[in-house]
């Protein structure tokens, strides 16, 4: 049975339009629903049926062991970060789990940070990597003496947050003048994506969700909605790449952005 929740009545969570129409849904009942901004384009989950942004597993990998597979992931954006700075340029990563990602750039003489939510990840990538990693929440997060950095990386962080805006403008006062956003997330555009909305509305395709499935991201992203967000807080797009983590289709990607994650790097301005 399909369920009928009361119309989605919120202001978009990046514009304030109220020029929301239903985009897609989850659920056995379809009952989490996100909707378009029909203005910039951003996909805002109604978050009044539920979130769930605790079914990350804090699990700690060796991010030394170059044989594990959650490791060789991590040289495409270890490459990115390479294109667009070099050492001895200093790096905040937030959300940095193992610290895979801080392992490869001090290893190429960048100076590396991290924070993390997990008091446990933070203190093992401390333990055995020698790397400052903080247990904190970004968003009201201080740095002692007003630290700043060339660079701020998040990798599939900003989907989850909420207040997309007060998360750009946090990272925007992390960055020291002319500093730069390397970030990861989907693109609700990909046309994976896209085909696989258009098998549910007709029907032809029907996920089974787990009994207590509840969504994790809150706002979804396209070209558009994302470049709105980057000029209204303080930041010029300077790269959009779709990528994959397959060989093939990363090739592919890199001449036709229809992949479903994106890498995209934002420089702070004046």
């Amino acid at each position: 049975m399909t369920l009928n929740p009361p119309a989605y009545n919120q202001p978009c969570r990046l514009c304030g339009s109220h020029s929301l129409e239903l985009f897609y849904k989850q659920g056995n009942a379809d009952e989490y629903r996100f909707y378009r901004c029909r203005d910039c384009q951003l996909v805002n989950y109604d978050l009044a049926t539920g979130l769930n942004q605790e079914k990350y597993a804090e699990e700690f990998y060796d991010p030394r062991d170059e044989s594990l597979r959650i490791n060789q992931l991590k040289h495409g954006i270890f490459q990115a970060l390479r294109k667009h700075a070099q050492p001895p340029a200093s790096i905040l990563e937030i959300g940095c789990g193992s610290g895979r990602l801080l392992y490869l750039a001090q290893r190429s003489g960048f100076q590396v940070a991290g924070l993390e939510l997990s008091p446990f990840l933070a203190e093992s990538v401390r333990t055995k990597l020698g790397i400052p990693v903080e247990s904190a929440n970004f968003l009201t997060y201080r740095p002692q003496s007003g630290t700043r950095y060339d660079v701020v990386i998040l990798q599939h962080v900003l989907e989850h947050l909420p207040d997309c805006i007060a998360a750009m403008e946090r990272i925007r006062e992390l960055l020291l003048p002319n500093g730069i956003g390397l970030m990861e997330f989907p693109n609700i555009d990909g046309w994976d994506l896209a085909f696989k909305r258009t098998l549910r509305r007709t029907s032809l395709r029907r996920r089974k969700y787990p009994e207590n499935y509840k969504p994790g991201h809150v706002n979804e992203f396209c070209r558009q909605s994302f470049e709105r967000l980057a000029q209204k807080t303080g930041f010029r797009l300077d790269s959009w790449r779709a990528y994959s983590n397959k060989p093939l289709g990363d090739f592919l990607y890199r001449w036709l952005p229809i992949g479903n994650k994106v890498r995209v790097v934002v420089r702070k301005t004046a």
